[in-house]
Parts: C-alpha cells; sequence; structure tokens
C-alpha cells in the first residue's frame, strides 16, 4: 500500500476503500479532534506526546474514544507497516459519528475512530519547507479558544480556509492570523517564531501547542538559544531579524517574506538554518523516538 493505509471500522483497507457515513456529525457539525505525527527513517517522532494530546483533545470536546493508547499505539504501527514506506504522515481522529433518530443531542452519537498513514508531507511542498516560504498577515480574525479552544486540535478551520485565501490572493503561501485582543496567534497547522537580536518567541495564547515547537524549544535550549513563550506583537513580525514556522508536515520551515517585505535578506535566516539543521540530523538518529517495528514485535 505505497499510497497508504488507513484503519477505519475496525479494519485496514487502502486511502480509496476508506468509507465514511455522510450523516457522522464530525463532517455535518465538525464535531471532531485529531492528530497528526509522523516517522522518518522507520523512527515515530514523539509518539507518547502525539498521542497524550489526542486524549486531552478528545475530553476536551467530550467524545469517548473507543481506543486505549496501547491500542493506538499498535494501529498506527501496523497502518505504518502496511504501506511499506519509513518516512510517513500519520494521523489520528475521533469524530462524533453518526447521531441516529434525528436527533441533536451529541450525547447520543456513536464516536468513530480512524487512523491512517501516508507518505510523508510537506505542508507547503519540500523545497519551500526547507528554503524558505512567503507569509500573508491576514485580516481575518483568529477565532478565540473562549469559543473553541485552540489547544484541542480539531476541524473548526473556517478561519484558517478564509486566511489562506487572502493569503493566495495576495502571492503568498500561506496565513498568519491575529486573535480579537490584537496578538498574533498561528497558521493554518502551523506555529509562528519571531527571532530578533539572537533570541526567539512564540506567541503563548489562543495558539494549538505544538509537539514540533515543544521539539523547538528544547533544541534551543540546547543550543543556548534565548526562548521564550510570550504575546507577540503582529508589528513585530516585520521587524524580525528572522521568522520561521514548526508543524508536523515540514518540520523546522524558514519564513523569507511577509507579504511583499522580504524577512532579513530574503533567505533563510543563520538562526533558523542552525535549528532546522539540529532538529532534521536529530531525527534521522532516532531522537525522541520510537522504532514502528518495535511496536509491532510487543505486540
Amino acid at each position: 500500500m505505497k499510497d497508504g493505509c488507513v484503519f477505519i471500522g475496525g479494519e485496514y483497507v487502502a486511502p480509496g476503500d476508506a468509507r465514511m457515513s455522510i450523516f457522522d456529525a464530525g463532517f455535518v457539525w465538525g464535531d471532531t479532534v485529531y492528530d497528526v505525527t509522523s516517522t522518518w527513517g522507520g523512527w515515530f517522532f514523539m509518539l507518547d506526546e502525539h498521542l497524550e494530546r489526542f486524549e486531552r483533545s478528545c475530553a476536551g470536546f467530550r467524545l469517548e474514544n473507543p481506543h486505549d493508547r496501547g491500542d493506538m499505539r499498535r494501529i498506527l504501527a501496523e497502518c505504518v507497516a502496511r504501506t511499506g514506506l519509513e518516512n510517513c504522515y500519520v494521523k489520528i481522529q475521533l469524530t462524533r459519528g453518526v447521531i441516529e433518530s434525528q436527533t441533536r443531542d451529541p450525547r447520543l452519537g456513536a464516536p468513530a475512530f480512524v487512523a491512517y498513514a501516508t507518505p510523508y508531507a510537506w505542508i507547503w511542498g519540500e523545497e519551500k519547507c526547507r528554503n524558505g516560504a512567503a507569509l500573508y498577515l491576514s485580516g481575518v480574525e483568529r477565532v478565540s479558544s473562549k469559543a473553541i479552544d485552540a489547544r484541542y486540535k480539531n476541524y473548526n478551520r473556517a478561519d484558517f480556509v478564509q486566511a489562506r485565501f487572502e493569503a493566495y490572493d495576495s502571492g503568498c503561501d500561506d496565513a498568519l492570523l491575529v486573535g480579537a485582543d490584537g496578538a498574533l496567534t498561528e497558521g493554518p497547522g502551523y506555529n509562528i517564531f519571531v527571532v530578533k537580536d539572537g533570541a526567539v518567541a512564540t506567541p503563548d495564547a489562543n495558539v494549538l501547542e505544538g509537539i514540533t515547537r515543544r521539539a523547538v524549544a528544547e533544541l534551543c535550549g540546547e543550543e543556548g538559544i534565548p526562548f521564550a513563550y510570550r504575546r507577540v506583537e503582529p508589528e513585530e513580525l516585520g521587524a524580525a531579524d528572522e521568522l520561521f514556522a514548526s508543524t508536523t508536515a515540514g518540520g523546522v520551515m524558514p519564513v523569507v517574506r511577509l507579504g511583499e517585505k522580504p524577512i532579513g535578506n530574503g533567505h533563510a535566516g543563520l538562526l533558523t538554518s542552525r535549528i532546522q539543521s539540529r532538529y532534521w540530523s536529530k531525527r534521522a538518529d532516532g531522537w525522541h523516538g520510537t522504532r514502528v517495528d518495535e511496536i509491532r514485535d510487543a505486540a
């Protein structure tokens, strides 16, 4: 299954054979949580951290997961193994399921668990993820965590979609959003980092608490680079020496242009490149890794 493997309805199937009901509340209401990890060279990256966050998301959305963490580890390892690939994009999701009797009561849903592994994906394509992308500061307001808690990874993403349209209309690769309080938040599926005078900062509120973001903080600590989670003002983007983003689907990714304005010299910054290089070299060595075959052998 070189194109991927899906676990759905208790079975492993090819992506083209995966089916779910159009009446699932995950489709009808966007009542779904999910998480994404990856494998590189046959190593899952920070697998338990991703599963722990998924469990928090399930609890936050009051979704009852039919699988415990051990089950999920085994299912994901089996999905990856069946692809025959060492570098995979690996996703889990839990929807509210079909709610019978035409009621609107979410307590009556039957949560449906899905997992899959597909070839590793780069959010902006590999070349731009490695060498630099252009982002656009959107006028679309990020949904407040008072309404939909951004710490729970979910499919309520209409604000991200509209912001992306703005970015594409402006000749950029993706968007950044500002919250109702005027503070910078995040982009569609990635955290943002501002580098100024050798120090790194990333927004601390109304954002997904990214696992790759956590890895960046750890790398900065190892490299002696000052790092802070704090309120970041949108004006800091244009004044930054460097910008970069982080996500599972791309790792540490330079940002070389904001709108029409180059960042620094218009190329990946030295500090960004240093963190990016460390991230990928350590991943190749199994940093925070769990071997796919070890999970399967232990099953």
